[in-house]
């Protein structure tokens, strides 16, 4: 039984973990892993081909998380929704929201798609914690290189010029570039082909120890983002794909693999979002200046230490 401290303490950790690169299913294993216990038993408890009453409560976190980025960006996706009704009923992208609609709507079809089929399957393979840690330490992996590829493919101001003249003629592109850091021009200047490819990069993130946020901001960077605008796209996307599997999930919610946990569930629900709300505050300054090195590095050690312990 999921008691209110246990509903806490992992709603806490799930709500940063979930923003910050570093993978919260991962983390929502090790922790009860190493914990042992009780701990331990609610993470394999029920478990079915359906999945359990915990799989269960971690959506319930999610959904807490979605909506606390629902909060934090609400002038974004009332801009975004906007622009995507004027697209659908003029059937042109004039505009960064009409674009950054149609990129998003993109991006989240491989999850949309693949997660509902893979969820399930994939957490009964890989909850183990062993298999946590070993997918932790590839998480650094990727991070690590995400930085090189970020390196290697960083835009200049005339590429960026380039690019917004071909999307946004008779723009002031290069003086748009130069104020790229206030502006979430860099994103609508993806192309269709970017959008596939990091939607495709977040399904990595069904693997228990992948964090879906790392993965798309990894794409980010990959397709020629800087670190603030790849977190953004990516916390962009998290929203409909986490409000969307809280949505299919909603049966489980509220089946009988639930009952007698609702009350530390929606506890466990409240804290994620408002820990998700400081995380997605906290993250937003940190890529303005700063990298995901040390995330990275934080996930080979802890994985590697999760490795050695459960082995």
């Amino acid at each position: 039984m999921l008691t209110y401290f246990q509903a806490t303490v992992i709603g806490a950790v799930q709500g940063f973990t979930e923003l910050f690169p570093i993978s919260s299913l991962g983390h929502s294993v090790l922790i009860a892993a190493w914990l042992g216990g009780d701990w331990q038993n609610l993470v394999t408890q029920g478990e079915s081909s359906t999945g359990t009453p915990y799989l269960a409560f971690v959506v319930a976190l999610h959904v807490g998380t979605a909506v606390a980025l629902l909060a934090h960006y609400w002038r974004d996706w009332y801009a975004i929704v906007a622009g995507f009704i004027a697209t659908v009923r003029t059937g042109r992208l004039d505009t960064v929201a009409q674009r950054l609609a149609l990129l998003i709507v993109i991006a989240t079809v491989p999850v949309a798609v693949l997660g509902p089929l893979l969820q399930h399957p994939l957490h009964a393979l890989f909850a183990a914690p062993i298999c946590a840690g070993v997918f932790l330490v590839l998480n650094g992996v990727v991070l690590i290189a995400g930085e090189g590829l970020r390196r290697r493919n960083e835009p200049t101001l005339a590429e960026y010029g380039r690019r917004f003249a071909r999307r946004e003629a008779g723009t002031r592109v290069l003086a748009a570039a130069r104020t790229r850091r206030q502006s979430d021009r860099p994103l609508a200047a993806l192309g269709v082909g970017d959008a596939v490819g990091i939607g495709f990069v977040q399904v990595g993130a069904l693997l228990t120890g992948f964090s879906r946020a790392g993965l798309a901001m990894v794409g980010g960077l990959w397709r020629g983002l800087e670190h603030e605008h790849a977190a953004k796209f990516a916390f962009l996307l998290a929203t409909p794909a986490i409000l969307g599997a809280g949505v299919l999930e909603t049966p489980e919610l509220v089946g009988p693999q639930t009952d007698g946990i609702r009350g530390p569930v929606l506890v466990g629900a409240i804290v994620s979002g408002v820990s998700s709300w400081l995380a997605v505050r906290f993250l937003e300054r940190y890529f303005q200046t700063r990298t995901l090195l040390p995330f990275a590095v934080y996930c080979v050690v802890i994985g590697l230490v999760s490795i050695v312990r459960f082995i």
